[in-house]
C-alpha cells in the first residue's frame, strides 16, 4: 500500500495568520502612542466608611480613613429622607449647613437622628456618604442600605 506524500502543510496559512496578527497588534500599540491615552480619566480615592442602625434607631456612620484619607477635605451625608448633612467638626458632628466643612478624624462617628418617627421611610434606610478631596474632586464613599 502506497501513501501519497503531501509536501504542502498548513504552515503557509499559519504564517499568514501570524503576520496579520502581529501587524494588527503593532498598529494598535503605535496608534495608542500617536493618539495618546485619554486625558479625562478621574482618580478614584481609597477611603472608607461604614454605617449601622443603633438600638435607638439612629444611624451611626464610622469614618475609617484609608490610603488617601489625607487628601479628604470634607464629608457629606445624605439621610434616608434626602436631607444632606455636613461634617462640621473633627469628631463627626453633623450640621445642615455647608458653611463650615471639616474633615473628620479617623474613627469619628457621625450620628443621624430622625426628627420625627415618620421622618424616615420604613424598612431599610438608604445612606450615601460623599467626600470632597484636595483636587476638588467629589466621590461617593458609601452607598448602602441599613
Amino acid at each position: 500500500m502506497a501513501f501519497n506524500k503531501n509536501e504542502e502543510a498548513v504552515s503557509p496559512v499559519m504564517g499568514t495568520i501570524l503576520m496579520v496578527a502581529i501587524t494588527v497588534i503593532l498598529a494598535a500599540v503605535i496608534g495608542s502612542y500617536v493618539f495618546g491615552a485619554p486625558q479625562n480619566v478621574t482618580k478614584t480615592y481609597i477611603v472608607a466608611a461604614t454605617a449601622e442602625v443603633s438600638p435607638s434607631g439612629a444611624i451611626h456612620i464610622l469614618y475609617q480613613g484609608g490610603q488617601e484619607g489625607d487628601k479628604l477635605t470634607s464629608l457629606s451625608v445624605v439621610a434616608p429622607n434626602g436631607t444632606t448633612w455636613y461634617v462640621s467638626s473633627a469628631d463627626g458632628t453633623l450640621s445642615p449647613s455647608s458653611a463650615t466643612l471639616v474633615k473628620p478624624d479617623v474613627g469619628a462617628v457621625m450620628k443621624l437622628y430622625p426628627t420625627s418617627p415618620s421622618d424616615w421611610p420604613s424598612g431599610k434606610k438608604h445612606i450615601i456618604v460623599a467626600g470632597t478631596f484636595t483636587d476638588g474632586a467629589g466621590q461617593v464613599i458609601l452607598d448602602t442600605f441599613v
